[in-house]
């Protein structure tokens, strides 16, 4: 039998493998594989880079409203090339803001939902026992009460404000997280590691941050992904029964909203429109694709 000499391709390969890929390795391989997902990616990427550095760029102000140029069609003079609205306002001006809110909506919420969801559900599936079924079954409560209620009661108590908005919904959001971080810490608890942790002496909350939300960021990456679409549409709901944002400040759902009003310029509906599906339809795209890179059964 030959031998591979240290150092050469064959050595290398021989090495690699023995070694083997880690799951993270081969994850980020099936991910980059998937076209889709990839696309998605690079579609939002481009959508919130503009929609960040865009209103500094574009020579008109989403609420500045030209008394002249009324529900004004698209055209290149003036540079209103999506029109304006039946106040005058600019078209792209206000899609680029309203593509700010929703997309600040997504992500705020989202992380509202991920913080206080995973720390619930990582400490009732850990815990167990009393503590899991008071935790969970409070849980099942909230459950009950309607989110369009929730949001009215902030509302009324608070105020309408962006702020509350982004942490209403976070805070409807945050309990199927807390199911899915039990479900896998339950299982996770009964691993050789954890109980090497325990014989070791580690206190249940350094167990806890070291070896269990590790081995959860994939499902947590993967529910997130695909939470980001349901917030945005949730605040595009609450925007088109008037529970949204402030004016002179819009978002997508308010300009969808305003647009199915004014049907006799589809334009300001359309556009809008358009945006929204583009944005759920890459988000959706990154979210099945790290759901298939992350799933065991087709390793």
């Amino acid at each position: 039998m030959m031998m591979a000499i240290p150092g050469t391709t064959a050595d290398l390969l021989n090495k690699s493998a023995v070694k083997g890929r880690s799951l993270w390795d081969d994850s980020r391989r099936r991910l980059l594989g998937n076209k889709a997902a990839i696309a998605g990616a690079i579609v939002l990427s481009v959508m919130t880079l503009i929609a960040i550095i865009g209103p500094f760029f574009w020579p008109h102000s989403f609420e500045h409203q030209y008394q002249d140029r009324l529900a004004l069609a698209p055209t290149t003079e003036h540079m209103h090339w999506l029109g304006t609205d039946i106040l005058g306002r600019d078209m792209v001006a206000r899609m680029l803001v309203g593509l700010q809110i929703s997309l600040a909506v997504g992500a705020i919420a989202t992380f509202v939902s991920l913080v206080i969801g995973v720390t619930w559900g990582a400490i009732a599936g850990f815990a167990g026992g009393r503590v899991d079924q008071y935790m969970m079954r409070l849980v099942d409560v909230l459950y009950a009460v309607p989110f369009i209620f929730f949001v009215i009661l902030v509302t009324v108590v608070f105020g309408r404000s962006i702020f509350l908005i982004f942490l209403a919904i976070g805070a409807v959001e945050w309990m199927t997280m807390a199911r899915i971080v039990r479900g896998q810490t339950l299982a996770l608890k009964q691993k050789e590691f954890v109980e090497a942790a325990r014989a070791a002496g580690v206190k249940p909350l350094g167990i806890i941050i070291r070896h269990i939300l590790p081995n959860l960021l994939g499902p947590v990456a993967v529910y997130v992904t695909l939470t980001m679409p349901v917030v945005i549409l949730q605040e595009s709901f609450l925007s088109f029964i008037g529970l949204g944002v402030n004016e002179p400040l819009t978002s997508l759902g308010q300009l969808i909203s305003a647009g199915q009003k004014e049907f006799a310029y589809p334009w300001l509906l359309f556009a809008p429109a358009i945006v929204m599906v583009i944005t759920l339809f890459s988000l959706n795209f990154i979210g099945d694709g790290l759901r298939d890179a992350f799933d065991p059964k087709d390793r």
